[in-house]
Order: C-alpha cells, then structure tokens, then sequence
C-alpha cells in the first residue's frame, strides 16, 4: 500500500469558514464606516449600523466552531518550510486575530447593553437590552475600546494580509494556496 500524499490546502469547511469569517468582518467595518454618511438618527444610518451589529454577532456565533473545525482537520504544512521565527510570528498573529474575533464583538455587546440600546434591524429587534438602569457615559466607554481596538485590528488584518502576500509572492512557498 503506498503511503497518501500529504495534504495541501486546508479542508474545504475550514477554508469556507475563513472565507465566511472574512467577508463578516469586512462588512462589519465597511458598515461601521459609511453609516457617518447619513444624519444621526435617519432609517439608512441606523440599519447601517444594525448590520453592523448582526456581523458582529455573526463572526461571534461563528468564532468557536471555526476553532473547532481548525482543531479538528489541522494544519497542512507549509513547503517549503519557512524559519521558525516566522512560524512564531504567524502564531501570535493568529492568537490576535482569534481574540479579536471573539473580543470585539463581546465588546459590541457591552456597549450596547450597558448604554440599553437593542440591535434592531429594519425595525425588528434581533437582541433586545437587557439592562435596567443603562449607562450612557459608560456606554461611551466601552464603545471608545471597542472603537480602538476595532482600529488596532485594522493593522493586525493588515500585517496577516500581507504576510499572506509575502509567503506567496516573495517566499513562493503555498501558505497562501492552502487557503484558497
């Protein structure tokens, strides 16, 4: 029996899960980015922002069975085999990027909460507030941490964009075919 050649690409429901995860997260800031060109308090601003919502709480749901699925199918390897300290470089990128998968939109869903306002979307209410007495002033807190830390992802996304661009173009090994 001959020996099976080893695996390429990352298994299909991994790779459709990225890709899925991805798209939430670009709309996510392309939504939280146009909704300031519409008057406070007007229909398109606030179901712009809605939609954010519900790709935040998308990427959330979603989150752990990504984990899942990537622990359950593995990692192929990358060929050829780059220096370790870029594999330890790859792996604090992927921990930022998984905490910030889970992180930003919990940190959505304190702003909201704590400020008591729903997630509705075209008039339907998809997450109702469910604190009593709600805060603005820390409301504004959390969405200033929320707000930084969306930014700071920006270059996190970036930095695993380009290393991605990197291994392909630069490097010519399949960190970034294994993905496609």
């Amino acid at each position: 029996m001959t020996p099976s050649p080893p695996v390429s690409s990352y298994a299909a429901p991994v790779r459709r899960m990225h890709w899925t995860i991805f798209t939430l997260v670009l709309l996510a800031y392309v939504f939280v980015n146009i909704f300031d060109l519409f008057p406070r308090g007007s229909s398109p601003r606030m179901n712009l922002l809605a939609t954010h919502y519900l790709m935040g709480l998308a990427v959330l749901v979603l989150i752990l069975p990504r984990l899942l699925l990537r622990l359950r199918h593995g990692r192929p390897p990358v060929s050829p085999q780059p220096p370790d300290w870029s594999e330890r470089i790859g792996q604090v990128t992927h921990v930022a990027l998984y905490a910030f998968l889970f992180i930003q939109p919990m940190l959505g869903i304190i702003t909201l909460q704590v400020g008591g306002k729903p997630v509705t979307l075209f008039g339907v209410t998809l997450l109702p507030s469910f604190v009593a007495h709600p805060d603005r002033h820390l409301g504004h807190w959390w969405e200033n941490i929320h707000t930084t830390l969306g930014t700071i992802f920006y270059f996190v996304i970036g930095l695993h964009i380009l290393a991605a661009l990197w291994h392909h173009y630069v490097r010519r090994d399949n960190t970034l075919k294994r993905m496609l």
